[in-house]
This record gives C-alpha cells, sequence and structure tokens, in this order.
C-alpha cells in the first residue's frame, strides 16, 4: 500500500474554480466554501478507495491569509512578527478541522493536526522560518490506524514553544517535507490549472502542457517568475528524490510530473519560457577600474538585506566601468538610496534608474547538448525589433532583461523560435 501526499491550496478550498458562483451562496459565500471542502474531501476519500494511504496538507481558504495580514497592518504598521505568526497559523486551523469534518460526512475516517501536533520542527524566524526536524509519530499511528490525517501546512514550532510560519510557500514545502519525513510514493499539488505549462497561457497561446519536467529545469522556472510551484518545495524535492505531480482540482486528469532527469530530457532544448515583471535596474556609470569596486558595492547592497538578481559590469574604457545589477522592485528605492551614498566614495559620475524593466527567460537541460540556442533566442528577439539590455545564462537557462512594454511579445517571440523547429515538443511527442 504506497503512501500519498495531497496538497491542496487556498483556490481549491476559496471562492475561485469548481461550484456556484459566489452571489448564489448565503453567510458571505459559506456555502460554496462547503461545496469546496467537500469537492477536497471526494478526491481524498477516491484515493484512499483505490488502496493508497492518504496524508492531505492544506493552505488556509481563498484570501484568508492576506484579510488577516491588512487587519494586522491597519492595526499597526509594524506588528510584532511573534504575533504575525500567531495570527497567520489560524488560517489553516479552520481549513484543516472542515476537511477532517467533510472527509468524516462522507463515511470515512480522518482527523486533523496543526503543524506542531505533527512535530514539525522550526529554527526561530518569524515569518520565514525552516524546517529542521519533523516527528511523525502521532502522524504515522493516524495512517496505520485507516485515517486520512489532514496537515496544516505552512506552521512549525521551535524549541522554545513558539508557533512559526514558513514564508512564501510554506505549504507546498510543508507537503514535500511531510514526504520525505513518511517515505511517501509521491507528493501532489492540486492547483487549478492543469499543470506546468511551456510558459504562461494569459501571455502566450501556443503554450502546452508538459508532461514531464526535470527538478533542475522546474528550480530553474520557479526561480525565475513560474508561481506553480516555489522553488524551496522543488529544492526539497530534490534533495529527497521526491516526485511532484502538479494537476488540477477540477478533473481526474494526469497534470505535470516533476521528477529526476530522464536522458530524453535533453532532446528538449527549451523546456519552458519564465518571465518576471518585478525587476528594476540600477548603474554606476564610469566607477573607477580598480581592484574592490564590485565588492565595496555589493557589501553594501547584500548588509541591506537586498537580494540581487542580475549583475553585468562592462569592459574598462578610459579607466572606468559601468557597473549594473537588478532588484526586485519592493527593493528598489533603499537600493537606490545606498547607490546614491556610495556613490561620492566609489567615485563614479552617476546612477542610473529603471524601473520599466522586466527578466524573460528560456530554460531546458538540453542546452548543456546543444549548440546556438542563445544565438537563436537573440535572432528571435532581433527580428521582432525587442532590445536587450542585460545577460545572464546558466548551464540550463538565458535570461535577458528588456523593456517591460515588450514582454509579451518577447514570450511569444521566444516561444515561437523554439516551437517551430518542434524543439519545444512535449515528452510524449519526443518519445513516442
Amino acid at each position: 500500500m504506497s503512501l500519498i501526499i495531497q496538497k491542496f491550496g487556498g483556490d481549491a478550498l476559496g471562492d475561485k474554480g469548481k461550484g456556484r458562483q459566489s452571489d448564489e451562496a448565503d453567510l458571505s459565500g459559506a456555502s460554496l466554501h462547503v461545496e469546496k471542502f467537500r469537492h477536497v474531501a471526494e478526491i481524498a476519500r477516491a484515493t484512499q478507495e483505490k488502496g493508497h494511504q492518504v496524508v492531505v496538507v492544506v493552505s488556509a481558504m481563498g484570501d484568508t491569509t492576506n484579510r488577516l495580514l491588512r487587519m494586522a497592518n491597519a492595526l499597526s504598521p509594524t506588528p510584532p512578527a511573534r504575533e504575525l505568526d500567531m495570527l497567520m497559523s489560524t488560517g489553516e486551523q479552520q481549513s484543516i478541522a472542515l476537511l477532517a469534518i467533510a472527509i468524516e460526512a462522507l463515511g470515512g475516517r480522518s482527523m486533523s493536526f496543526t503543524g506542531p501536533q505533527v512535530g514539525i520542527r522550526t529554527d526561530s524566524v518569524f515569518g520565514k522560518s525552516r524546517i529542521q526536524e519533523i516527528a511523525c509519530d502521532a502522524l504515522k499511528k493516524a495512517i496505520d490506524d485507516g485515517f486520512i490525517p489532514i496537515v496544516a501546512g505552512f506552521q512549525g514550532l521551535t524549541e522554545e514553544g513558539e508557533i512559526t510560519t514558513l514564508g512564501r510557500g510554506g505549504s507546498d514545502i510543508t507537503a514535500v517535507a511531510l514526504a520525505a519525513a513518511l517515505d511517501a510514493k509521491m507528493c501532489e499539488f492540486y492547483k487549478d490549472v492543469d499543470g506546468i505549462f511551456t510558459t504562461d497561457p494569459r501571455v502566450c497561446r501556443g503554450a502546452r502542457k508538459i508532461d514531464r519536467i526535470s527538478y533542475d529545469e522546474m528550480l530553474e522556472l520557479a526561480s525565475l517568475g513560474a508561481g506553480v510551484l516555489h522553488s524551496r518545495s522543488v529544492e526539497f524535492a530534490k534533495n529527497y528524490n521526491i516526485p511532484l505531480h502538479v494537476r488540477s482540482f477540477l478533473h481526474d486528469g494526469e497534470g505535470t510530473y516533476v521528477i529526476p532527469e530522464e536522458p530524453a530530457m535533453e532532446d528538449i532544448v527549451v523546456s519552458g519560457v519564465a518571465f518576471n515583471r518585478d525587476e528594476a535596474k540600477i548603474t554606476f556609470q564610469g566607477v573607477p577600474d580598480r581592484p574592490g569596486i564590485a565588492a565595496e558595492i555589493f557589501h553594501e547592497i547584500g548588509s541591506a538585506g537586498i537580494i540581487v538578481d542580475m549583475i553585468v559590469q562592462s569592459s574598462a574604457y578610459d579607466g572606468s566601468n559601468d557597473v549594473s545589477f537588478t532588484v526586485g522592485k519592493s527593493d528598489f528605492q533603499r537600493a537606490v538610496d545606498l547607490a546614491q551614498k556610495m556613490n561620492e566614495d566609489l567615485g563614479a559620475r552617476k546612477i542610473v534608474t529603471d524601473e520599466s524593466i522586466c527578466k524573460v527567460s528560456a530554460v531546458g537541460v538540453g542546452m548543456r547538448s546543444h549548440s546556438n540556442v542563445a544565438s537563436k533566442m537573440f535572432k528571435a528577439l532581433a527580428e521582432a525589433g525587442i532590445n536587450i539590455q542585460m545577460i545572464s545564462t546558466s548551464e540550463i537557462k538565458i535570461s535577458v532583461v528588456i523593456a517591460e512594454n515588450e514582454l509579451d511579445r518577447a514570450v511569444q517571440t521566444i516561444h515561437e523560435a523554439f516551437a517551430e523547429d518542434r524543439e519545444f515538443a512535449t515528452m510524449e511527442e519526443k518519445t513516442s
């Protein structure tokens, strides 16, 4: 009997997707939520009836977490981190109890568990804690007794007994961590999409669902802006070799499997095109060409807790360089303030900033074994009249910074450039 971890996010339990329109629901959408919980309960029960053991991990309903955060911020512009974690953890507790009740109502046996009750031990960093260990004794007993345990994602407990939350993507991380701790066969993520696509279908109508994708490719896509899975959960899955299945809660069809790399995957040069609108650029123009300049700049930026994405330094001319880098838009103003303070000490001519940029990236393990991928991508962008401002590469990724108003055209252009030669073929097409 194999064990499957099933993760359901807020959309599966909230006011989007399957179910009646909200104006037909009473009590501010309560009846719609009930229908959603019944639907999720049916999925979990159906999986168990196929002979599997099941553990379900859930997020808070719909917009619950954001609503609680807005209330806290309305009371104080700087609410204490400890109290925020105490507050944020309550959303998942509602979900686990309601889903356990729904499964029991269908004739199943279920039991809800908070993160602390499961034994999820974290470090002491409120708001973005990391899991250190999981003591699964209570969970294993419930599974062995025929229950479907419902676990609250996103939360844990410190050695001092403080409730913590795991930060962005925390419920996904909980699911994968439990899959590793319990030696599960599979970790399924139920979403409001059919799986992982070659790019965002809302931007490119030619986007297609990917059947199978490697951990490394998914890590790159997730870190580059593809929002279906969080990069921390994919990294966890890779480290513990946990297969992931991203699928829809709206139907029973197969989605996308995230698995270790297979030989046939290298036949697909580009697996996906990701993009990120949350980018801004800062340039030090005319920085003296001497050792230590880059160290000075990025020591100050890093010490302020600002994460730098891309960095480009021009070749020296007339004894000076230009140093450009990108940061998230939420960190942009702080980074600009620091740059202006450093400008005079560094001896740069001036600081130039640009908030109207974005990053577009092509990802694929096939880049390791195929030449001219970059030239093909750059040629396609040039023919479309799209100017490249910055370039960054890795073994399986090529990223470019372009003007934000060119994003949609750039995604479509890159996608079409590789699709037309069937280098964008799905795994099924390549292995049939």
